[in-house]
């Protein structure tokens, strides 16, 4: 009996290694049809698990509380597991270099752990190559083992899109790799339990390695054309969303929009592959390109929030803006290598204060990386300036008269109070004002309505 009839037929268990955005809802998926150990290092996190809460926001309380997931944070208990699937981050050092210290901390703690006749597949994305030269080594010299004779590898990159409930685990094309035939045949097996749409078989870990890492460095590439264009449009004054509103109009044109990227995939993934490939002699062109235009974006942002202030004669210095969303994306917690801190950070070297909104941003890990307190929306007032940087669907019920009561004395708390009351002389002069600058970024308002309500309105 092979290792995938034993791990269907509950004799051996899966083990996920790493308990985040990726590798919570693998988990969960698994378990709703085999035996699966969800092992994480830090102990806060697993308890929250524990206690039935998703501080992921993946796929929610009442999911993990039912599942049936040994969550634990002790090492010891992935030796009851023979399938090992690992999903750690891989982030990226101050000068854009691999920071493979967490890929590398969890392939020393599970080959500590690891036996004979297991299988261990990495998801993390990395460069062509990561598996194979950096892990397995380090997991021989932990375990003892020798690899493929011991133990087997696969690859098999992750492809969850945080925050999307459509694109999931399991309507998701998975591409698999086995550094043998025998292997592959039992990988994809063992992803077919979960993945309803299906494997692609790849030929090798390193195609599949490399096919992960082009992914995102395809979609950043798009949206710094994206970015360029904004930037280019607004010079001469044309209005880039209508203008790719039009422009999608034609069957082949690739629906992608300007905005800030960041996150632990797009903003990332592209630099690992150029690392890669200037230790081959190569010096990328078109990605690092791509790379510094989205990388300078919230500079760009900042500039222009600090421009149209000065249009309506704000004072900068001392001036307050409001920035509403700071998570990575729409819709999802996780503030990973936000770009909005970008913003934020230039904003403040003209001397201004800013606040943050976001209801669903994981505030500890907020504080922790960016020491960040994020105010609530009734605390908004009296500003200068408001930058609606992420658009939440929480954010969908503003309505511009209530972005107008931000920058009145008694802020937006005072703006459903007036509501309904009939229309006073207070609440008209608050309306009426024209010095308001309105930085909305993705585009969530109407942009003429917002002009003609005296809106100084931007848009990327």
């Amino acid at each position: 009996m092979g290792l995938y009839e034993k791990i269907v037929n509950r004799e051996e268990k899966i083990s996920l290694v790493g308990l985040g955005y990726v590798g919570m809802p693998i988990a969960v998926a698994f378990a709703k049809k085999v035996d699966v150990i969800g092992f994480d290092v830090i102990k806060q996190k697993i308890e929250l698990y524990q206690k039935g809460l998703d501080p992921t926001k993946e796929v929610g309380n009442e999911v993990i509380k039912n599942t049936t997931v040994e969550f634990t944070s002790d090492e010891a208990s992935l030796r009851e597991a023979k399938f090992h699937i690992v999903a750690v981050p891989t982030p990226i050092n101050d000068d854009h270099t691999p920071d493979l210290i967490p890929l590398e901390s969890a392939s020393r703690t599970l080959g500590k752990n690891l036996t004979k006749g297991s299988i261990v597949v990495f998801e993390s994305t990395v460069y062509p190559g990561v598996t194979e030269d950096i892990c397995v080594p380090i997991l021989e010299k932990e375990s003892g083992l020798e690899c493929g004779i011991d133990f087997k590898v696969g690859y098999s990159p992750e492809r969850i899109n945080p925050g999307d409930k459509v694109h999931r685990l399991e309507t998701i094309i998975k591409v698999v790799a086995g550094q043998d035939e025998e292997t592959l045949d039992t990988v994809a097996k063992v992803y077919e339990l979960v993945v309803e749409a299906g494997v692609h078989k790849a030929d090798s870990i390193k195609v599949a390695e490399a096919a992960k890492v082009i992914e995102n460095s395809q979609r950043d590439i798009n949206i710094a054309f994206m970015n360029e264009l904004s930037i280019i449009f607004n010079k001469m004054g044309i209005d880039t969303k209508a203008v790719l509103e039009a422009a999608g109009t034609k069957w082949n044109f690739l629906n992608f929009s300007p905005g800030l990227v960041g996150g632990h995939c797009i903003g990332v993934d592209p630099y690992y592959l150029t690392y890669k490939a200037e230790q081959i002699g190569y010096h990328s062109q078109i990605i690092l390109s791509g790379r510094k235009i989205n990388d300078d974006m919230g500079k760009y942002i900042a500039e222009s929030t600090i421009k149209k202030m000065i249009k309506v004669n704000k004072q900068i210095n001392g001036a307050k803006v409001a920035i509403f969303g700071i998570t990575f994306k729409e819709n999802t917690p996780d503030v990973r290598n936000t770009k909005v801190v970008d913003v934020i950070k230039e904003l403040e070297e003209y001397g201004v204060e800013v606040k943050v909104v976001d209801p669903i941003a994981e505030k500890e890990d907020l504080w922790r990386e960016y020491r960040i307190n994020p105010c609530k929306v009734e605390d908004i007032k009296e500003i200068d300036a408001v930058i609606f940087a992420v658009p939440h669907d929480e954010f969908k019920a503003i309505r511009l008269e209530d972005v107008k009561m931000m920058f009145d004395p008694m802020g937006y708390a005072n703006s459903e109070a007036m509501d309904e009351v009939a229309a006073t002389s207070e609440r008209n002069i608050a309306l009426d004002r024209k010095d308001c600058v309105l930085m909305d970024l993705k585009g969530v308002f109407n942009r003429k309505e917002a002009e003609d309500a005296g809106f100084a309105y931007w848009r990327l």
